[in-house]
């Protein structure tokens, strides 16, 4: 299983910021290939900027189910609601966050 960096509350991948019964995902980020459950953990704890993943790049395995671990491209992350593997239904107000880590 990959290591989640950030302030998680839980070993579902909710952090400080956003910790919902739905809030069960983590981001690779490009900038560092690491997994943050979401850009204030990444950022308060790194130093340098996100790097957003670009268009041609949404075939890359870059989301983490914090359910089952599973990991998915981000192209079939966002035509989803829930995991593919186990069914754990994901935030869908994430989507209003799609272009801090996406270059849509």
């Amino acid at each position: 299983m990959p290591k989640i960096y950030g302030a998680t509350v839980d070993s579902e991948t909710r952090c400080t910021h956003y910790h919902t019964p739905l809030d069960v995902i983590a981001i690779k980020f490009k900038c560092c290939n690491k997994y943050y459950p979401c850009y204030k953990c990444h950022n308060e704890d790194t130093s340098h900027p996100i790097q957003r993943w670009e268009t041609e790049e949404f075939n890359t395995k870059a989301i983490l189910c914090g359910v089952c671990k599973h990991e998915m491209t981000i192209n079939a992350y966002m035509l989803i609601e829930a995991c593919p593997n186990c069914d754990a239904h994901f935030n869908n107000r994430c989507k209003y966050h799609y272009s801090t880590y996406f270059s849509i």
